[in-house]
């Protein structure tokens, strides 16, 4: 992707089964999990570089032992830094007591992070909070074991106001208004409720309160708990918890927003955001990783029992396609397939554009995430060209010469690797955006490959503001030469903000809102703009489920191709020489290809939860009135 997207969050879960000299024995080591839990997060690195963080919990220790270890970090390399501490730690304990290394009960009660229960997290800050306190797992503290509390996930919440307010009126007095300490607090106020009312049976069956601890870990039930602390909870989610005796759940949001997978057998429950993550960590097949079904939850207890609950009521299944198209790793089975066929699907629009011209053209893909659909955007291309020449060959057959027919034959697909970005240059361009002229060589080129009249079609994931192809990827293109520079997206228009993860939250920060915004003033329509602000502004106060999503109209007078047509006019500046052209897939084409991913509301507008259709009408309102702020 040309212009970078955050926040796409990971989480990893891990808890064993056996005791720890099971593993020290099969595997050869009694860090058995914190190896696993590593690359679970190492492998989710492309989900996170501004924060991580990693929890344990040591089972049925003595009071006084400690149980509960976390370690976060913010460092430029926060998964290599969390583990690094980690080590130094085990270390330091070793070098003290070598004795722990022969006895897995001393090292696992003595050696903090050695336990059964882990969770992990890698995360993309969002509007600058990448502050270590902003950093998962999120920890709540008691002194009564089962009251403790770790949560982590990958997921935003578009009613924060409201469910800040409601802890309010149940006498709590949250530190921050922000989803995930509301989430936390919210899930707390809920396992303190149930260990009270256990707390309050086993008093009346005549248990003292230490008889009572155990009662109460067997019979906490995380279902009630989960079920009544996310009542109102409007966003998508994948989130993780542990609590601290040992019990352990991974929720998902009703409409299968954020992804979550897992897979169980008799050593290991594992859950990751991703499955090939799982695959790989653990050398297990696709069929035996599950997908964590919407609206449920996994529940792990503490004695190990597994079981996959519903805890609210599934929606209609918006599971985001920007997880196919972009985020997740491109080594899952059905990702790579998804995004060949991206490409494939795009074919007939780009021999359009360039008149089925060939043999003139030159193909190539930036960045490397777009690699995929690139294969699949040349093996149709090879499958239009071999047609081309049976067809003539047919047409000709009588005629042909055998020279002619070699020559024919001979004729390929032009494939080429155009750019190769400068890593370095780039890090050091973060530190100050503006210096355009640096920006425009963030990319090297190969030179030597277009011929001054060929077309140079470019595959790209997605475009979604538009700057880094303004300011550095066609001025690049064009210094070799082409007649015509075609760049194509194996996404549709990016059309509104997302507000359930991903960093992208502003309206004007969209080339395509800009775009529809440039059409509206030119053809002397800016009557369109007052009156959607007038129409968002009238539901303002409205509930969550009577709110309709109005920023459609800024869309509904133009065609998708005077929309793309706009952009490239846009982003073609007056010292490129070629003809620039921009192709978008379409949303019907998405579909075709991401057929169980139909979370679709980037493009479209249909937001799978109310609160989406709220944030939208609020970033069009924070345009108009000139504020640079959050819609949500």
């Amino acid at each position: 992707m040309s212009d970078k997207l955050t926040h796409e969050c990971g989480i990893a879960f891990l808890r064993l089964k056996k005791p720890l000299d099971y593993y020290k024995e099969k595997y050869g080591t009694a860090f058995y999990g914190i190896q696993k839990m590593y690359l679970l997060m190492e492998k989710q690195h492309n989900r996170g570089q501004d924060g991580a963080g990693f929890a344990s919990i040591k089972l049925d220790l003595n009071p006084g032992e400690r149980y509960i270890s976390r370690v976060r970090s913010n460092d430029p390399q926060p998964i290599a830094d969390v583990f690094k501490q980690i080590n130094e730690r085990i270390n330091d304990e070793l070098l003290k007591h070598p004795e722990y290394n022969n006895d897995t009960e001393l090292l696992k009660r003595k050696v903090p992070y050695v336990g059964e229960v882990f969770l992990g997290h890698v995360r993309y800050g969002t509007f600058g909070k990448n502050s270590i306190e902003s950093v998962h797992p999120f920890l709540r503290q008691n002194n009564w074991m089962h009251r403790n509390l770790i949560v982590a996930g990958n997921f935003n919440l578009t009613n924060v106001t409201q469910l800040f307010n409601s802890l309010i009126e149940l006498g709590q007095h949250p530190k921050e208004m922000a989803d995930t300490v509301t989430v936390m607090e919210k899930i707390g106020h809920f396992l303190d409720d149930e260990v009270d009312d256990l707390y309050y049976e086993c008093k009346q069956n005549g248990l003292s309160k230490r008889e009572a601890s155990p009662v109460i870990a067997e019979k906490l039930n995380v279902a009630r708990i989960l079920k009544r602390a996310s009542k109102g909870w409007d966003g998508g989610y994948a989130m993780a918890g542990l609590f601290g005796h040992g019990d352990a759940f991974v929720m998902r949001d009703p409409a299968g927003i954020r992804p979550a997978y897992f897979y169980e057998d008799d050593e290991v429950v594992v859950v990751a955001s991703e499955r090939p993550v799982i695959q790989t960590v653990f050398n297990v097949a696709f069929e035996s990783v599950q997908e964590l079904k919407p609206g449920n939850a996994l529940i792990i207890k503490k004695n190990g029992t597994v079981t996959e609950q519903e805890i609210n009521t599934p929606t209609a299944y918006k599971a985001c396609s920007f997880e196919r198209i972009y985020f997740s790793r491109g080594s899952d089975a059905e990702i790579y397939n998804e995004r060949k066929e991206l490409g494939r699907l795009l074919l007939p629009q780009i021999l359009e554009t360039i008149d089925k011209d060939t043999d003139n053209t030159v193909f190539s893909y930036i960045p490397n995430t777009a690699e995929t659909a690139f294969f699949g955007m040349a093996e149709a291309a090879r499958d239009f060209l071999n047609q081309r020449k049976n067809q003539y060959i047919l047409d000709n057959r009588k005629t042909l010469t055998a020279e002619h027919l070699q020559e024919i034959l001979s004729v390929k697909i032009r494939m080429e690797k155009i750019a190769i970005k400068d890593a370095k240059l780039r890090t050091f361009i973060t530190e100050d955006s503006s210096r355009d002229d640096l920006v425009a060589h963030v990319y090297d080129i190969t030179y030597g490959v277009v011929k001054p009249n060929d077309n140079l079609v470019i595959l790209d994931d997605s475009i979604v503001r538009g700057t880094t192809l303004k300011m550095s990827i066609l001025k690049m293109m064009d210094r070799l030469n082409p007649k015509k520079i075609v760049i194509v997206s194996s996404a549709p228009q990016i059309r509104y903000p997302d507000c359930y993860g991903i960093d992208m939250a502003k309206l004007e920060g969209l080339i395509a809102f800009q775009a529809a915004l440039a059409l509206l003033k030119e053809r002397g329509m800016q009557y369109v703009i007052d009156e959607v602000y007038a129409k968002c502004k009238a539901q303002e106060n409205l509930p969550d489920a009577e709110i309709t999503n109005e920023v459609i109209a800024m869309y509904a007078p133009f065609t998708d191709q005077e929309i793309s047509d706009k952009i490239a006019q846009m982003l073609h500046t007056p010292d490129i020489k070629a003809e620039v052209r921009i192709i978008f897939q379409t949303v019907d084409n998405l579909h075709k290809a991401c057929p169980k991913n139909l979370g679709d509301w980037y493009f479209t507008g249909d937001y799978p939860t109310p609160g989406g259709n709220r944030v939208v009408n609020k970033a069009f309102m924070n345009f108009y009135e000139g504020k640079d702020a959050r819609a949500y």
